[in-house]
């Protein structure tokens, strides 16, 4: 076994411990509750899971992007909510590492490595999302500092959270509108405001906010890179990160609706046999089945292309896009096999189904991810 399979495996050995003994004794009532996890998301700072990618450098673990990925799949099976609480924060953390200044580096990364400074990407706002140029947040230089105004809506890690990627408009009349956009690294202070927590079908427990920025002062060293107009580049290189993981999200949750599936259908019973042995629920687990290997299987060639620093939109859209509706089916033919059991909300089947749309939305939605497919064929493959 090579050095970096065996630390691969101790690490996944210690998450299957931590997940089974820590995280789903707890996760029906935290969930239920809409209820932050600040004890289990203290653990996972000691686990280090908040430096997974950061460069051992900097004081993270740095994992290759194809490690990740599984430990994404594995707490996503158990609860994905504190995947996101991940994910948010190591697309900000990875936006420093690949574009911050050496400054910015140091002084950045082992503070996000450690969690003591945890937070996510503040891109979206009321009225727009995919399409992050119509943005309308502003900051303006002012001496040693940029004063920012403007709001953001579906905000991960805001409310628990201390610091944020903040994408603006540094120049909100440049032409193409992309020159006048830049990134910074926002802490909370004054004029950082959460105006609401959102409530959520699914994805409970993990805060999602609106932000009011209002006169909030962001030191001029802040600006990711040191250099203003390079913002949507920036943060859309670490997308396709966020897009490997949303998609291994898709394999853990299609996984999970496929492993209830399966031993359900053992013990219960119809006609006088477990229902495993009627032809159609055997035909049902069988798609169940292929779709979420083969939602694993992109997921893994997506997060091997982007560590060897290979272009890979298209396959982290391939891969977003498969394991992403592998859980939507999943989760409603998981529901189908547990029968009214599964409507129940005792039972963990209800919360699949609720989980798994937000995957088809999220990081870019499904009809955009199937664009970037189709637009990356022709690019690749000239007549």
């Amino acid at each position: 076994m090579s050095d970096t399979n065996e630390q691969e495996s101790i690490i996944l050995d210690a998450l299957e411990r931590f997940l089974v003994t820590e995280v789903e004794p707890f996760v029906h009532d935290l969930e239920a509750k809409d209820e932050y996890p600040h004890a289990i998301v203290e653990k996972m700072k000691e686990m280090g899971l908040f430096g997974c990618i950061i460069s051992e450098e900097y004081g993270g673990l740095g994992l290759s992007t194809t490690t990740y990925a599984k430990i994404v799949a594995r707490i996503t099976h158990s609860w994905m909510s504190l995947s996101g609480i991940m994910n948010s924060h190591l697309i900000m953390a990875s936006a420093v590492q690949r574009h911050g200044t050496d400054a910015q580096k140091e002084k950045y990364l082992p503070r996000f490595a450690t969690g003591e400074l945890r937070g996510g990407v503040g891109l979206t706002e009321p009225d727009c999302g995919t399409d992050l140029q119509a943005i309308r947040t502003t900051a303006k230089l002012e001496g040693g500092h940029y004063v920012v105004n403007g709001s953001k809506t579906w905000i991960t890690n805001s409310l628990h959270g201390n610091c944020l990627a903040l994408l603006v408009k540094t120049d909100p009349n440049a032409d193409p509108q992309h020159r006048g956009m830049s990134l910074f690294i926002a802490e909370k202070d004054e004029g950082f405001i959460v105006t609401r927590k959102l409530e959520k079908l699914g994805y409970r427990g993990i805060d999602t906010c609106e932000l009011l920025f209002q006169d909030y002062k962001v030191s001029a060293d802040c600006l990711v890179g040191g250099v203003e107009g390079r913002g949507l580049q920036q943060i859309l290189s670490g997308l396709e990160l966020g897009r490997i993981n949303v998609a291994a999200r898709g394999v853990g949750v299609a996984k999970a609706a496929l492993d209830l599936a399966v031993a359900y259908s053992q013990v219960r019973k119809t006609f006088g046999k477990p229902i495993c042995d009627h032809q159609a629920v055997q035909l049902m687990l069988a798609e169940m089945a292929v779709r979420a290997e083969s939602g694993r299987l992109l997921t893994e060639a997506a997060a091997a292309a982007y560590d060897r620093g290979e272009r890979c939109d298209m396959e982290a859209g391939m891969a977003k896009y498969a394991s992403t509706e592998a859980a939507a089916s999943n989760a409603i033919d998981c529901m189908r096999v547990h029968g009214a059991y599964g409507y129940s909300k005792e039972y963990d089947v209800e919360r699949l189904y609720r989980d798994a749309p937000l995957l088809i939305i999220g990081e870019g939605t499904n009809e955009l991810q199937r664009i970037i497919i189709a637009k990356q064929l022709v690019e690749r493959n000239p007549a």
